[in-house]
């Protein structure tokens, strides 16, 4: 029987909260040199919102923007974003690493994540995350946005038959339930209680994930 443990990025695996204010003031910087914005960098309204799709992000913070603005907008994002990650400025959370080399000797891993490829893969690369994780799933995979269609995707391509998903989001619980998965959200620094409380398992450490029986 296969097994694999499908994990998401932001906010589980990697710390974005380190990288992400420098890069959402650059990108609001050349906003505001271009006369489209006034007033602060939206960092709270964003850490609310962390890990939904990309469109519902621009919609949210640049709501009377162009579809273009917010295109282009996104673009320097990520740009200032993966130069924040290759710099090693940002981090994975604590115990992330000795966890992931543990799960790997009984289950297959992978990540799942509404983040874009490139960026994905500049955390993959910067904290060497091939060692451990058989496969990087990004949004873009898939046409409808949805991340339960994206474990899917993961499941299916993979042929697993037993799993959990992990993660700090509704979406990520939700994913879980949607494939007959085990849910297990994670309390870190965007993960809000209200979301949280229909997973089958809140950790509050990734180590705790070594204790939990999967399939």
């Amino acid at each position: 029987m296969k097994k694999a443990i499908i994990f998401d990025m932001d906010g589980t695996l990697f710390q974005t909260n380190l990288i992400l204010e420098p890069a959402l003031a650059a990108t609001f910087d050349v906003l505001r040199a271009k006369g489209l914005w006034q007033g602060e960098t939206p960092i709270e309204k964003y850490r609310e919102i962390m890990g939904v799709p990309l469109p519902v992000v621009w919609e949210t913070l640049c709501p009377v923007h162009t579809l273009e603005t917010r295109e282009e907008s996104n673009a320097l994002f990520h740009v200032k974003l993966i130069e924040q990650i290759r710099n090693r400025q940002g981090a994975l959370y604590s115990n992330a690493e000795q966890t992931l080399s543990a799960l790997a000797e009984n289950y297959d891993l992978f990540i799942a994540s509404n983040g874009q490829t490139e960026y994905l893969q500049a955390i993959v690369e910067t904290y060497q995350l091939q060692r451990f994780i058989k496969g990087t799933y990004s949004i873009q995979s898939i046409s409808s946005g949805h991340k339960s269609d994206l474990v899917k995707k993961v499941i299916e391509e993979n042929a697993i038959e037993r799993g959990a998903v992990v993660g700090d989001r509704s979406s990520d619980i939700q994913a879980a339930q949607d494939n007959q998965l085990l849910s297990v959200g994670v309390r870190f620094d965007f993960a809000q209680d209200t979301e949280l409380q229909k997973a089958d398992i809140v950790i509050d450490d990734l180590k705790e994930l070594l204790y939990i029986k999967v399939g």
